[in-house]
């Protein structure tokens, strides 16, 4: 099966074109293994298109490379040339619309963060390289921008670093480490209105808090701890520390 037809497909201005034809059929295609003697060479087109002066064709790119990704049939060395190009990309992408009444979906944040997931779930690559791709999770949601998160962004991105803490061989500084750009963030702050990047990384912990504390995984825990924190320092309401198991609901153990 070609697919550079469809692959012409993905830079199309019709989203019906685009993503309910080439972008579904490309990952399913991918999913089902009838590319799998292409994988490199549909790879090295898909992160070629990270750099195509149209915006449509740059953000649905990662959603197929997370399809080729996963197939998890490449040599790690490509696979982290792919992940290189791809965070280059993610974190100077401008264009962070999710929704064009024109063009449809564009999302560069949440089909960024659903490559993340499919990078970040290998076992190929290492911890210390998944708490950077983390770090880099971080960076991107914490920079600045005018677009406030309005589509779900936050959602997407709070599900893929709830999959990666599945992963059995993360230290806690892997697990953990991505919100120091959340810090760096916060330690800007001043009197005025909410800065959109604030607002964007306060849905993120939000979102991710409860991803981490439900996961059951080994650091899920600690990581909504570290996040409960951060949201009480920007908003004291919320608790920073867990009630003690015995301490029921009597109003006394929470703030007013």
């Amino acid at each position: 099966m070609d697919f550079d037809p469809l692959l012409e497909m993905l830079s199309s201005p019709d989203p019906v074109q685009r993503d309910d034809g080439a972008c579904t059929e490309l990952i399913n295609t991918v999913r089902r293994g009838k590319f799998d003697d292409r994988l490199v060479e549909l790879g090295d087109a898909l992160v070629d298109r990270f750099t195509y002066p149209e915006v449509q064709a740059r953000t649905s790119a990662p959603l197929v490379l997370a399809a080729v990704v996963e197939r998890d049939r490449v040599e790690p060395e490509v696979a982290r040339g792919w992940r290189d190009a791809f965070t280059s990309w993610w974190l100077g992408e401008k264009d962070l619309r999710g929704w064009d009444d024109r063009l449809g979906w564009l999302h560069a944040i949440a089909h960024g963060a659903d490559l993340v997931r499919a990078f970040g779930t290998r076992p190929r690559f290492s911890p210390k390289e998944t708490g950077t791709l983390l770090a880099i999770v971080g960076d991107r949601v914490a920079a600045e921008t005018d677009y406030r998160y309005a589509q779900m962004e936050e959602d997407r991105v709070a599900r893929a670093i709830g999959r990666i803490l599945t992963r059995q061989d993360l230290t806690r500084s892997d697990a953990t480490g991505w919100l120091d750009s959340v810090d760096r963030l916060f330690a800007t702050g001043g009197p005025g209105s909410l800065p959109i990047p604030v607002a964007n990384t306060l849905a993120v912990l939000r979102a991710t808090y409860i991803t981490a504390d439900r996961s059951g995984t080994a650091w899920g825990s600690a990581l909504a701890d570290e996040i409960a924190e951060r949201l009480h320092f920007a908003f004291p309401a919320y608790p920073a520390v867990r009630p003690p198991r015995d301490a029921g609901s009597h109003p006394s153990n929470y703030p007013d």
